[in-house]
């Protein structure tokens, strides 16, 4: 994929991550737990990790991090999204080799439990509250849950996405295409 063709493609998962994040912080949280969320802009990273680098998909979760603390959050907000996505994207990046594509949506669930980890420990060091900790299982059992619904949903996502970019560079004659993915 060519330089200005990618960058376009990764500012419209940006922007598309972006706006799941403006509609999602709309809905109520699903139980009464803090910290818990349905996670749905997280479908664009895994989507942007299959189909780029994975450097590529670390640069729109970092600017949809910010991008949504400038919008509609404050400093602590990014700090535990910050973590949350950092850590998430690790361990997705880690394991996203060694599971088929067809087995994504665990690529995903332990990416849940990553972020959900990685907030967990942001808000312990935050406010000092090792008590915190108690949240813990809460929220494991929700990374499961949401993990698995984004992940399915990143695979649905993925295949026409793949095999539209693969038809595109085909035609045009493009070697810069492997497999169907658009890494260069």
């Amino acid at each position: 994929m060519k330089h200005t063709k990618k960058l376009v493609f990764m500012a419209l998962l940006t922007a598309i991550s972006l706006i799941i994040w403006v509609i999602e912080a709309q809905i109520p949280p699903p139980v009464p737990v803090p910290g818990i969320k349905l996670g749905l802009a997280s479908v664009v990273t895994l989507t942007a990790m299959v189909l780029l680098r994975r450097r590529d998909a670390l640069i729109v979760l970092m600017l949809r991090v910010v991008m949504a603390s400038v919008f509609g959050g404050s400093v602590s907000a990014l700090l535990f999204s910050m973590t949350g996505g950092l850590l998430s994207w690790v361990v997705m990046a880690l394991t996203l080799r060694l599971f088929e594509e067809k087995q994504l949506w665990v690529v995903s669930v332990l990416g849940a439990v990553g972020h959900n980890a990685g907030q967990l420990l942001a808000a312990i060091a935050v406010t000092r509250t090792p008590a915190l900790i108690a949240y813990g299982p809460a929220l494991l059992a929700a990374a499961i849950v949401t993990g698995a619904f984004t992940g399915v949903a990143a695979m649905q996502i993925t295949k026409p996405l793949k095999r539209y970019f693969t038809t595109q560079e085909t035609q045009k004659g493009s070697d810069s295409v492997r497999k169907g993915n658009m890494r260069e």
